[in-house]
C-alpha cells in the first residue's frame, strides 16, 4: 500500500474527491459508538481543568479575585506589547500541551470504527514518545502563528479580521494532527501536507467541517448539558474525512508503527 507521503504526492497531481453523504454517514455511525463515553470523559476532565485554572488564578491574584468583576476587567483590559507576547506564548503553550488530549479522541474514534476496545487511558495515548513531541510541535507552531497574527490585528481594532485570519489558518491546518497520528508524518510535514490537501478541495471540506461544528454544538439548543454529548461528532467528522481521503488499511496499525518510519 502507498505511504501517506506517496498519497500526498498523488493528491498534488490528481487531487481527490469526497462524497458528502458517504463521509457524513460514516461520521454519524462512528459518533454513535463514542458519544456517551466521550461525554463522560469531557465532563470529568472539564471539572478537573476548571478547578486547576481557578486554583492558579487564586494563587496568583488571591482568592478575592475570583469574582465576576475581576474576569470582566481582564476581558476589557488592553494589553501592552510585552503582555501580548506573554499572552501569545502562554496560549500557544497551553494549546500544544492539551493537543495530545484532543488527539486521544481521534484514537477513540479509530478504535470504535475498528470495533476495538477503548477506555479512559485511550485519551492519553499520545502523551508518549514519539507521539507527544510531534503533536506538541505542530500544535505549538499553528497556535503561535494564529494567535500572534490575531493579537496583532486585534490591536488595530479590527476584531473580526483577527478572528477570520485565525479561522483561516485553523481550516488549512485542519488535518495536521490526523496526518501525524495516522499518517506517520512529522510535525512540519503534517502542516504542509494539510495545507496541500485542504487547498485541493476546500469547498467540500469546508462544508463537512461546518456540518461537524454544527453537529457538535446542536446539543445547546436541546439542553446545555446536551452539548457534551454532541461534541464528539466533530471528532467523528474529522476521522471520517481523513478516512475518506487517505487509505488507512495497513498490515500493521499505523499508530503503533509511528516510531518505526518517519519519526525515527
Amino acid at each position: 500500500m502507498k505511504s501517506t507521503s506517496d498519497q500526498i504526492e498523488d493528491i498534488k497531481t490528481h487531487g481527490y474527491s469526497l462524497d458528502f453523504t458517504t463521509v457524513f454517514n460514516h461520521a454519524f455511525e462512528n459518533y454513535k459508538k463514542i458519544a456517551l463515553y466521550s461525554a463522560l470523559i469531557i465532563i470529568v476532565f472539564s471539572i478537573v481543568f476548571g478547578v486547576a485554572i481557578l486554583a492558579v488564578i487564586a494563587a496568583v491574584y488571591g482568592a478575592e479575585s475570583l469574582s465576576k468583576e475581576f474576569f470582566e476587567s481582564l476581558q476589557n483590559q488592553k494589553l501592552s506589547y510585552a503582555e501580548l507576547v506573554i499572552s501569545t506564548v502562554g496560549v500557544s503553550f497551553i494549546t500544544a500541551v492539551l493537543a495530545p488530549f484532543g488527539a486521544g479522541f481521534l484514537k477513540m474514534a479509530d478504535c470504535a470504527d475498528k470495533d476495538e476496545e477503548f477506555n479512559v487511558s485511550t485519551i492519553f495515548t499520545f502523551y508518549k514518545a514519539p507521539y507527544f513531541a510531534q503533536i506538541f510541535t505542530a500544535s505549538l507552531i499553528v497556535a503561535a502563528v494564529s494567535t500572534a497574527i490575531s493579537n496583532a490585528v486585534d490591536r488595530t481594532g479590527l476584531l473580526f479580521l483577527g478572528g477570520a485570519i485565525s479561522a483561516f489558518i485553523s481550516f488549512f491546518t485542519y488535518l495536521s494532527i490526523p496526518l501525524i497520528i495516522f499518517g506517520n508524518l512529522k510535525a512540519v510535514d503534517a502542516i504542509k501536507s494539510s495545507i496541500i490537501v485542504v487547498a485541493k478541495n476546500p469547498l467540500m471540506l469546508f462544508a463537512l467541517i461546518v456540518v461537524g461544528f454544527i453537529g457538535s454544538i446542536i446539543g445547546v439548543f436541546a439542553c446545555c448539558i446536551g452539548v457534551l454529548f454532541t461534541l464528539a461528532f466533530n471528532t467523528s467528522m474529522t476521522y471520517a474525512i481523513y478516512f475518506s481521503i487517505f487509505n488507512m488499511e495497513e498490515d500493521e496499525d499505523s499508530i503503533d508503527s509511528i516510531g518505526q518510519s518517519d519519526l525515527e
